[in-house]
């Protein structure tokens, strides 16, 4: 996929790694910020990402949560939300076919959630590293000989 970016004049061609809600989480909000959240977002500024069509369901609860929560201000929502717009993050069409499949089998075989098997198995089918914090999906990254992006 093709993407112009015109604050560089140039077109990625590749999208190199996979996202989770986890780090988009930690790009918005204060209290989740960390070094790694900053390096992914260093990434995103010259390279494309891709995540499971679950990733923008997911990151809009992890809003709401926030915003319940106190966390996060209602009248910070328009301005996070538009931050989020405009990632370069393009959401893959072909995790709902696999998700009584391939995405059972490894929230089973790692005791993870089917979204974040999701995440696993997009960057698994498509052998891009994987951006996460999220310590149990880090681990089934190793496991299954995913790279997890740095």
């Amino acid at each position: 996929m093709a993407r112009q970016r015109p604050d560089r004049g140039g077109t990625s061609q590749l999208v190199p790694l996979v996202i989770d809600a986890s780090v988009a989480l930690a790009l918005c909000l204060k209290d989740e910020d960390s070094a790694y959240a900053r390096t992914i977002a260093a990434r995103l500024s010259y390279e494309d990402a891709t995540a499971p069509e679950v990733w923008p369901v997911e990151v809009a609860n992890g809003l709401v949560v926030a915003e319940r929560r106190n966390r996060l201000l209602r009248t910070e929502l328009p301005r996070v939300s538009g931050f989020l717009l405009a990632l370069p993050v393009r959401v893959d069409d072909g995790s709902l076919d696999r998700a009584l499949s391939a995405v059972l089998d490894l929230a089973g075989r790692y005791t993870l959630s089917a979204y974040d098997a999701s995440y696993l198995e997009l960057a698994r089918r498509t052998s891009l590293p994987l951006a996460t914090l999220d310590g149990r999906l880090r681990r089934a990254a190793e496991a299954e000989g995913v790279p997890l992006a740095t």
